[in-house]
């Protein structure tokens, strides 16, 4: 019988305590080769009740005889006791099972002394050198682990045994342990023992797979896929191997190899696992019905994997399917109460949905979950944003950035990030508020938290001064931005954008084509020329400019929004049915993309046609985003167009709450208010709307517009003056 499955109970420990002897039996061999007896021999080798313990001593060493040889002076060296040395391994056992029932040192300590016992009488057991090593090894002896394992390695460095116990004790070392120069070093000692590990047993796919992860952990990344694809060719059939290769490859950005890795395995093989495997790799292809078909199977071949169901539940979220995700997300919820982020993905739709109050419910959820989250805070600050509640949602930010503030001024990276993440939201909320001095403040205390929340930051204060109409100070902020940022391609084609708007076209827009560089990364530029071009009106030069932008462009969601601009060029120039092709490509491909409902739905309204198609495509788009105050203001128009005045006067108000120096919202309310014989406001709105023309620059101005409105201006003061000389007489 081999000695790891003998098994000693505690009755057998108790009738231990009493024997003094051990019955003889050389035939026993400590060594893992050791043959395997039948269950009666181990019966056999149970020591005997009859004599006194004597552990310091050989139990088979027999009492002097009358007249038996004296001993000599100095005694020879001690033999080999295969069976002393048996009974102390037993003993050692025993005391491990009671260390392991009751983490008792003094059991360890007996445990340890019992196999040095036995080591004495076998010391040339790596078995039970190996066995006290795994010993130390449990009881927190690391160190003495380590070094009796390095003993057997510089006897025998074949040792498999001793190397996985190394292995381990490294594996377990570095799970314990904080990134730094150590844990570095750990882990270059644990990938040094799983290389001889698969030497000397190549065909262990679990060993392949630990040294794969640990080349992976140490950024050796074709080392890695090597260990991992050699498991995957020892067992073609382990869902293990193939799915740990498949999320390597994810990992890298190679997603279409990791298809052909999962879907090499036929789909009667394919386990939970596997599916769940197969839904992620299409989730980062950006095939989310795919993704769904895959994390279904999942699933409903593992009911209980919630891991399953929350990727099921986001890629439903991501294909625009919002209630069948909400389902799922309630699932998990009902499943797991203490999940949080699930609490949030909640609140996310339910705030999609314009449910602001059941938002607000499943984030207290998620509270009383993780009351310290920074995350839970941040999103009730956006719903609070979108409800206009924008006191409190400033309240809340400032609260999370001087959580967040460190005295000394010195921040991590990801602390870096979260401080850039609040203040853009907090900067956002005082724009969305007209409170455009305290935006730009609190913009540029991003410029302090590293080169990309700078560029961010940059490119939001011009946005904020851009919005406000303060040509000149955006014109600057952007030529400050890219001063600093040289070689920031973003910074340099916002800032000749603002030139162009000043009155210097031309030499933007040569300053803009000296950024190519003939590649794939010239898609921007492209689009950048394009929009510029289509600025001055220049429509041949901004469809040559976008057509280049899209032949050049391979990821869908980059292709999506370069037929946009298309879409808006051909838009600009009265090419509706090439601006509506444009759009549905974009509403096909993303059906969440908010830009294109909404223009469509507009540009369809507005030419009164399909109105109640135009007024589906436009609620989609505010249904996405509720407080946008171009989304409200085309809702409002649509509703005009179709009759519907107080839902357009409602929509409209709000619009022009939310972007009040929109020349475009005061002239829909005027054209509202003259329609329902409110006159004076629809004078009124009309003067604004005038007066936000002046303030634009010529670049951004629509002179069809203009003169509508100094039509509509003057035929309402015309009907205003004969309404007032009627009430005269």
């Amino acid at each position: 019988m081999t000695l790891n499955r003998i098994r000693v109970s505690l009755a057998a420990l108790l009738l231990a305590g009493s024997v003094s002897g051990v019955a003889q039996n050389n035939n026993i061999i400590l060594t893992p080769s050791a043959p395997e007896q039948g269950s009666q021999a181990a019966g056999q080798d149970q020591p005997s009740a009859s004599a006194p313990a004597q552990p310091e001593q050989s139990p088979a060493a027999s009492q002097e005889q009358p007249g038996s040889t004296p001993p000599a002076e100095s005694a020879p060296p001690k033999q080999p006791d295969k069976a002393a040395a048996y009974y102390h391994f037993t003993m050692a056992h025993v005391y491990e099972e009671l260390v392991s029932m009751y983490g008792r040192a003094d059991y360890a300590n007996k445990a340890s002394d019992e196999y040095r016992l036995a080591i004495e009488n076998d010391p040339n057991s790596d078995y039970l050198n190996a066995g006290l090593a795994e010993l130390y090894a449990k009881t927190g002896r690391i160190r003495d682990a380590v070094l009796e394992a390095q003993d057997i390695l510089k006897r025998d460095g074949n040792n498999l045994e001793a190397r996985r116990l190394l292995g381990r004790i490294y594996l377990r070392s570095l799970g314990d342990m904080q990134a730094g120069t150590q844990s570095q070093e750990i882990l270059k000692l644990a990938i040094e023992q799983y290389e001889q590990i698969v030497k000397l047993d190549p065909k262990s796919v679990e060993d392949h797979l630990l040294l794969g992860r640990l080349y992976r952990l140490n950024n050796e990344l074709l080392k890695s896929e090597d260990e991992f694809k050699t498991a995957v060719k020892i067992q073609p059939d382990s869902e293990e191997a193939v799915t740990t290769l498949a999320y390597l490859y994810n990992e890298e950005g190679d997603s279409s190899r990791a298809l052909l890795v999962l879907s090499a395995i036929p789909e009667s093989a394919r386990t939970a696992k596997l599916y769940s495997a197969l839904g992620f790799t299409y989730e980062q292809e950006k095939d989310y019905k795919k993704a769904i078909d895959a994390y279904r199977h999942s699933t409903e071949l593992d009911r209980d994997n919630l891991d399953s169901v929350r990727g099921l539940a986001q890629n439903l979220l991501n294909d625009g399917q919002t209630d069948a995700a909400l389902e799922q997300y309630k699932v998990i919820a009902d499943a797991d109460p203490s999940d949080a982020q699930t609490y949030m993905r909640i609140a996310e739709i339910d705030r999609r949905n314009g449910k602001f109050d059941q938002a607000l419910e499943a984030l207290k959820k998620a509270t009383a979950v993780v009351p310290d989250s920074l995350e839970v805070q941040y999103n009730i600050a956006v719903i609070d944003e979108a409800q206009g509640k924008y006191e409190d949602a400033i309240q809340i930010l400032n609260q999370l950035l001087q959580k967040t503030e460190h005295t000394d001024g010195e921040y991590s990276v990801a602390d870096k990030n979260n401080r850039a993440v609040f203040l853009e939201r907090l900067g956002t909320v005082y724009r969305e508020a007209n409170k455009h001095q305290q935006a730009v403040e609190t913009f540029r205390k991003m410029l302090d938290l590293g080169d990309e929340n700078a560029i961010r930051g940059y490119q939001q204060i011009v946005d904020t001064y851009r919005d406000n109409k303060q040509w000149q100070m955006a014109t600057d902020a952007a030529a400050e931005a890219a001063k600093k940022y040289p070689n920031d391609r973003g910074l340099q084609m916002v800032s000749a954008s603002q030139q162009a708007d000043m009155g210097k076209a031309d030499v933007a827009i040569e300053h803009v084509k000296a950024l190519l560089k003939g590649n794939v990364d010239d898609r921007e530029v492209y689009i950048a020329l394009a929009q510029m071009y289509s600025r001055v009106k220049d429509w041949p030069a901004a469809e040559e400019n976008i057509i280049k932008a899209i032949d050049l462009t391979s990821k869908p969601e980059d292709k999506d929004y370069a037929i946009f601009v298309q879409g808006s060029i051909y838009e600009r120039q009265k090419k509706y049915e090439l601006a509506e092709e444009a759009f549905r490509k974009v509403v096909a491909d993303d059906p969440k993309n908010a830009m294109a409902l909404n223009y469509l739905g507009y540009m369809l309204a507005d030419r009164d046609t399909r109105l109640e198609e135009a007024l589906g495509y436009i609620r989609r788009a505010v249904a996405l985003d509720p407080q946008n105050g171009a989304y409200l203001d085309s809702l409002g128009w649509a509703y005009y167009k179709l009759g519907k005045y107080d839902l357009a006067e409602e929509n409209l108000r709000r619009a022009s709450e939310r972007i009040n120096t929109d020349p475009t919202v005061h002239q829909h309310l005027g054209e509202l208010y003259q329609k329902t014989g409110r006159l004076k406001l629809a004078a009124s709105n009309y003067e604004r709307s005038l007066e936000e023309w002046n303030k634009t620059v010529p670049a951004e101005v629509d002179q069809d517009q203009v003169a509508k409105a100094t039509k509509e201006l003057e035929t309402t003061r015309v009907k205003l003056a004969r309404q007032s000389a009627t009430t005269k007489q």
